[in-house]
C-alpha cells in the first residue's frame, strides 16, 4: 500500500488549525508589566515611620522612668533603617501646626497593644530575617503594653 500523497496546502491548514487550537496568535507581544516597588521595602518604611511616631509619643512624655522603653523603641528603629535601602527615604517629620495630642500611659500602653497586634499580619510580605525581626518587636511592644507602669 502506498501513502497517500499531502499537498502543501493541507499541511498549511492543519498546521493553522494546531495553532488556533493551542491558543497561539501572531499578535505582538504586550510590554512586561512594570514593576512596583518591592512589599519588604515599602513594609520597611511603614515601620520606620510607625516607630518614629511612637519615639516621639515617649519623647512628649520626657518620664525618666519611661526611658528604657524609649531606648528599645530606639534600637527597633535603628535595625529597621538599616536594613532599608538608602534609595528609599523615609517619612521627614511633618511640621504641625496645632499642638500635638495629649499624651498618657493609657494612651502608650494603647500604641504599644495596636501595634503589638498588627505584627502576625505584616509577616506575610518579609523575608524570612525580617519576619523574625518584626517578630521580636512584636513580642517587644506586647511586653511594653503589660509594662508600662501605672502612673508616673
Amino acid at each position: 500500500m502506498r501513502p497517500l500523497p499531502v499537498s502543501r496546502r493541507a499541511v498549511l491548514a492543519g498546521g493553522a488549525a494546531a495553532l488556533a487550537l493551542s491558543g497561539c496568535t501572531a499578535k505582538p507581544e504586550a510590554a512586561p508589566p512594570t514593576k512596583g516597588p518591592d512589599p519588604e521595602h515599602v513594609l520597611l518604611a511603614e515601620l520606620v515611620a510607625e516607630k518614629e511616631r511612637t519615639i516621639a509619643l515617649y519623647q512628649a512624655l520626657g518620664a525618666e522612668r519611661l526611658k528604657p522603653f524609649q531606648a528599645r523603641h530606639e534600637a527597633h528603629l535603628a535595625e529597621l533603617r538599616r536594613r532599608l535601602p538608602a534609595a528609599l527615604p523615609t517619612a521627614a517629620p511633618t511640621a504641625r501646626s496645632s499642638p500635638p495630642p495629649k499624651v498618657s500611659l493609657t494612651r502608650l500602653r494603647d500604641v504599644e497593644r495596636k501595634a503589638a497586634a498588627l505584627r502576625p499580619r505584616q509577616l506575610a510580605d518579609a523575608s524570612p530575617a525580617l519576619a523574625q525581626l518584626i517578630a521580636s518587636i512584636g513580642a517587644c511592644e506586647a511586653a511594653h503594653a503589660l509594662a508600662l507602669p501605672r502612673s508616673l
